[in-house]
């Protein structure tokens, strides 16, 4: 008998994936959520040997808790691809658990993607704008809405991470929080040269970075004597020092606070006149 991660392993392709166009607030149609504690149960005996027990990725599937792209699927999308499965992937429907459990499985999904509390901001979101653009440094990196540099990921959209304590993290310890891929790369050449950026391209016989400046820089192997990816992080690692806890609140309220006004660019608003 196959391991029941093996079945429901491909559920984590399609949910990698999202959908084009739909909201990030949950869609108007769904029915009233059941229980936390179900749901607990039910994502720990059908999803948790896979996708982890707090949905951030395991050995056989990646994070539907924190990753964007599942976040805006919708909770009719979420239903549908338990209840129904996927054509052609592998991955099965579980109708088997019948309306009631199904919607507490995604109603705990929702919990532990932060989607089913209230966000409590810890600071000032203006004073954190004011350091975003200023004191912080963020926009020499990051853009905030349509503002900043293009190195790093666009935080207008950070509504994924609203949970202050991870944001806390990522700002104070970037080497501790943040994903190999999105850390620096330092190519050393043939020359002696030191090459040090964000890794936009790499085969079997190239490779290319980006660097603060903006400069692409592209090398084939045979120039390189070195390449070390992600053992340090493109972020500053001395806000603890740079910054006071009270501003380090305020950052991480900004943060917040843009992503849950700003709407990502290929989402559909037109299901705003409903509201």
């Amino acid at each position: 008998m196959w391991h029941r991660c093996e079945v429901i392993a491909p559920l984590c392709i399609l949910l990698a994936l999202g959908t084009p166009g739909t909201l990030l607030a949950q869609d108007k149609t769904s029915a009233s959520l059941p229980g936390e504690s179900q749901g607990s149960a039910l994502f720990s005996s059908n999803c948790a040997v896979c996708h982890g027990a707090d949905g951030r990725g395991g050995e056989h599937a990646p994070d539907i808790a924190t990753a964007s792209d599942v976040q805006r699927l919708t909770d009719k999308n979420l239903i549908d691809i338990v209840k129904n499965g996927i054509t052609g992937t592998g991955m099965p429907g579980f109708s088997e658990l019948g309306q009631n459990q199904i919607l507490a499985l995604v109603s705990y999904l929702r919990t532990l993607q932060g989607k089913n509390s209230t966000v409590t901001l810890p600071g000032n979101p203006e004073h954190g704008e004011a350091l975003f653009f200023g004191k912080a440094q963020c926009s020499e990196c990051h853009m905030a809405q349509g503002k900043g540099g293009f190195i790093a990921a666009d935080l207008s959209y950070s509504d994924a991470n609203t949970n202050a304590s991870h944001l806390r993290q990522v700002i104070l310890e970037p080497e501790k929080a943040l994903p190999a891929q999105k850390r620096a790369v330092t190519l050393t050449t043939i020359t002696g040269q030191k090459f040090t950026g964000a890794l936009r391209a790499q085969d079997n016989f190239s490779i290319t970075i980006q660097s603060l400046d903006g400069a692409f820089h592209y090398f084939p192997n045979s120039r390189l004597t070195s390449v070390d990816v992600g053992s340090r992080s493109l972020m500053p690692d001395n806000y603890r020092s740079r910054l006071s806890d009270t501003e380090v609140n305020d950052l991480v309220s900004y943060l917040i606070r843009i992503g849950s006004q700003s709407a990502r660019p290929n989402d559909d608003s037109s299901d705003d006149d409903d509201e």
